[in-house]
């Protein structure tokens, strides 16, 4: 049986992209997955998951791994009919129906199981055996593997903001007090694009800054 294994990283950040990686494999090598190592990426040191990066792309049938632009993310959440569910969960949708898997086991991020599986059916044509799980990142191999596929994509993407920027944005995430620092400082920078505006931490900078312009005056 071919699985088709689904799972993110970037869903919380406030600034970069949302990676959605998926892996298909056959169900027979599921040990071999296990005896590469593989685990939920966060688990795993940036240099264990860029090692198993291209051992997992070599074991698979097919994988695919899609990135959404922080300007796609806002997109939708500004449309009354989507929100950040359905957003991974049409993307999930066209990741399977480009993996073609007879199986999907997929890291469930909604509280309603069935609610989430309702929103990837609608966008498929064929019909596939769906599990949706929370912690499949660390109970499944196959959805390890696309952890670990996502996680190093997005990790890339960030490293080479940095570059770009030549400034220290941090992980992205306001636990990281780079980030913190960094959405202080550029919050209102029309050159970087890759904020998140949509974001609770994004808006309270906002008005933080704007509320003090205006009693400065």
């Amino acid at each position: 049986m071919l699985v088709a294994g689904i799972d993110e990283a970037g869903r919380g950040p406030v600034l970069g992209p949302l990676v959605i990686a998926g892996v298909l494999v056959h169900k027979n090598h599921f040990k071999k997955l296990k005896k590469l190592g593989v685990k939920d990426s966060k688990l795993l040191s940036k240099q264990k998951r860029e090692e198993l990066f291209e051992k997992i792309i070599q074991i698979s049938d097919k994988y695919k791994i899609i990135s959404i632009a922080a300007y796609d993310i806002d997109s939708a959440l500004i449309s009354f009919k989507n929100n950040l569910n359905i957003l991974e969960a049409h993307t999930s949708a066209e990741i399977i129906s480009h993996l073609n898997p007879e199986k999907v086991i997929l890291d469930l991020p909604d509280r309603n199981r069935d609610r989430y599986c309702s929103y990837i059916i609608e966008k498929l044509k064929e019909k596939v055996e769906i599990t949706a799980e929370h912690k499949a990142d660390l109970n499944y191999p196959v959805v390890s593997a696309a952890s670990i596929l996502a996680k190093v994509t997005r990790d890339k993407q960030i490293d080479d903001f940095k570059k770009k920027l030549g400034i220290d944005c941090g992980s992205g995430y306001m636990t990281d007090p780079k980030t913190q620092k960094f959405l202080d400082e550029h919050w209102n920078n029309k050159k970087i694009t890759f904020f998140r505006k949509e974001w609770s931490s994004w808006k309270k900078v906002k008005i933080k800054k704007t509320q003090k312009r205006i009693f400065e005056f």
